[in-house]
């Protein structure tokens, strides 16, 4: 029977995979054995059913356990060749997509420092529900499937928006998505090719590198700094990788929240003009920003810079409206992608941004929302350092503050050992191009006010 030592340094999630691996590759379990169900098996170990349920997910994607809807988990039958394999080390790219999929995005964990959404009551609730009460009074055509460029009032308002911005762009050039995710999926389907250079900031957004990842895009990390980038690091890569493109969020960067400034914009700029490649912003925390700042759009005005943004955090993130603004013929050719892979985003999730972002109270609720977020930073910055950790910048707005602890080596194993205390963190690995450890950690400033949470971290600090 397996035996679990809850004092072990290996965090039990690992002992339980290790433990079924063992008696699966010594013949102690045959294939077609069917393995105790989570709830036996948490209520036999004395261990969660969260803890069990991230083992057993860790054996499906190894190739020991099938899942069986209604049934439950089996031993499957592996050839030598995939045993050899899982048995060669740590799998990096299936251990930080597991980690994504069933952590970093599970929202079932009472504590979630680590995430990436804002709460509810900190969104514009009120003011969709407006919209959503006004939009069922209106005629709404719902036999067809809208504009493929996305509802042609909210386009234009995402142009006035942008104009306050200083960058000028028409409706034409503006495509509305289901989210920036789809945007930047679209983007990257258009401009990749399977080992193409591309540049990435390290660290990075993990959605868009496992995307490029996905793609095959030679990925090449370009080192984030507290004002922006390492400047003569980014020039050395562009010299000698050729890149194609350039993914970067300039503005209150996911995950390190720095902001870029204009000397460093101006360079990125330079080396595009000069290399001949192109640029990907992704602005979507603009409207948590207090300050008003150049972005690589207003300084190139669409030229080189493929611009994309989203109302996810201020409004919604459930009614999944982004944007994208282009050239004129890289904006038709993503219109193209976004027909062939999807016919058209949804006119009605977009008629209610409009109706939202149209409301006269929005104003007010975003400027309420930066002032929210710059006292949680504040508050959230004082307790880190008071644990002892070290801040790589301190914006006093946005999401996030990106931490480490002079103790601690790996933060995915303390994102481990967090899980089994219901906390969620956001390990420093996840942002890495290369995936490697990293001490590094995410915090998300209005999740950080519990004391359970700093109580943790000052007992593993004491003994990383």
């Amino acid at each position: 029977m397996l035996t679990l030592n809850p004092q072990s340094s290996t965090p039990l999630v690992l002992q339980i995979v290790a433990g079924f691996r063992a008696d699966i590759e010594d013949g102690s379990l045959r294939p077609g054995s069917k393995a105790p169900s989570i709830r036996q098996f948490a209520h036999a170990h004395n261990v969660s059913v969260f803890t069990v349920v991230d083992a057993y997910d860790r054996l499906v994607a190894q190739g020991y356990f099938s899942s069986r809807p209604h049934s439950g988990f089996f031993v499957k039958n592996r050839p030598l060749s995939v045993a050899a394999v899982a048995g060669d080390g740590p799998n990096f790219n299936f251990d930080s997509m597991w980690y994504l999929r069933r952590i970093f995005e599970n929202r079932a964990l009472r504590l979630k420092p680590g995430c990436g959404w804002l709460p509810g009551d900190w969104l514009f609730q009120d003011g969709v529900r407006r919209a959503l009460r006004s939009l069922a009074t209106e005629e709404t055509e719902l036999s067809g499937y809208g504009e493929p460029k996305g509802y042609p009032p909210l386009r234009q308002l995402v142009c006035e928006m942008l104009a306050e911005q200083e960058i000028s762009v028409p409706p034409e050039q503006v495509l509305l998505t289901q989210g920036s995710s789809q945007a930047m999926d679209l983007v990257a389907r258009r401009l990749i090719r399977p080992g193409d250079a591309v540049l990435v900031d390290d660290p990075g957004y993990p959605n868009l590198l496992f995307s490029l990842r996905f793609l095959g895009a030679r990925l090449i990390g370009v080192p984030r700094t507290p004002n922006g980038y390492d400047l003569a690091e980014l020039e050395r890569l562009v010299i000698e990788e050729q890149p194609k493109v350039f993914f970067t969020q300039p503005r209150l960067h996911s995950p390190t929240g720095s902001i870029a400034q204009l000397s460093h914009l101006h360079r990125v700029m330079q080396l595009a003009d000069k290399h001949n490649f192109l640029v990907v912003e992704n602005d979507i925390y603009a409207d948590l920003d207090p300050e008003p700042r150049p972005s690589l759009a207003s300084l190139d005005q669409l030229n080189r810079v493929i611009y994309i943004s989203s109302f996810s955090k201020t409004i919604s993130p459930n009614i999944r409206v982004g944007y994208v603004a282009a050239s004129p013929d890289l904006l038709e050719d993503l219109a193209q992608l976004k027909m062939i892979s999807g016919l058209t985003s949804s006119e009605f999730s977009e008629r209610l941004a409009h109706g939202a972002l149209t409301d006269g109270r929005c104003r007010k609720h975003v400027k309420g929302l930066r002032e929210r977020l710059a006292k949680a930073h504040v508050a959230t910055a004082s307790l880190l350092l008071k644990a002892g950790f070290e801040i790589f910048c301190e914006p006093k707005a946005g999401i996030f503050l990106w931490a480490r602890h002079p103790a601690l080596e790996d933060s995915a194993e303390l994102a481990y050992k967090a899980a089994e205390q219901d906390i969620l963190l956001g390990p420093g690995h996840l942002f890495s191009p290369d995936l490697r450890t990293s001490p590094w950690i995410r915090f998300n400033v209005i999740f950080c006010d519990e004391p359970a949470l700093f109580a943790f971290l000052e007992a593993q600090c004491k003994t990383g």
